[in-house]
């Protein structure tokens, strides 16, 4: 998968954010999240007290990053972490094989 420009700066400044890197920290932690247990967990372990609506704001930047996966079952909404564009801009740019009695 290639990816444009636009994209790799959205993920980069999706990135570049604190409390969106908690979010995604939360979200391996425990992979399906509600809004309100994002919030929650946030509060109580990182003495985070955004409101759901900031939340839900930087859930939007990640989710346009394609860092955030989100879905509808009944009336809450489930957010799941997806590494994907991790991988492709891990891959961009490979460390070339080291030769034979060099180091890393």
């Amino acid at each position: 998968m290639v990816r444009g420009v636009e994209s790799d700066a959205a993920l980069f400044r999706a990135l570049a954010d604190r409390t969106r890197r908690l979010i995604l920290d939360e979200l391996v932690t425990r992979r399906r999240q509600t809004l309100f247990e994002i919030c929650s967990r946030l509060a109580t372990r990182h003495g985070l007290s955004s409101t759901r609506q900031a939340i839900s704001q930087h859930l939007d930047v990640l989710q346009a990053a394609g860092l955030v996966r989100s879905r509808r079952e009944g009336r809450y909404r489930f957010f799941e972490l997806d590494t994907s564009p991790l991988r492709t801009i891990a891959e961009r740019w490979p460390l070339p094989e080291p030769s034979e009695g060099e180091d890393r």
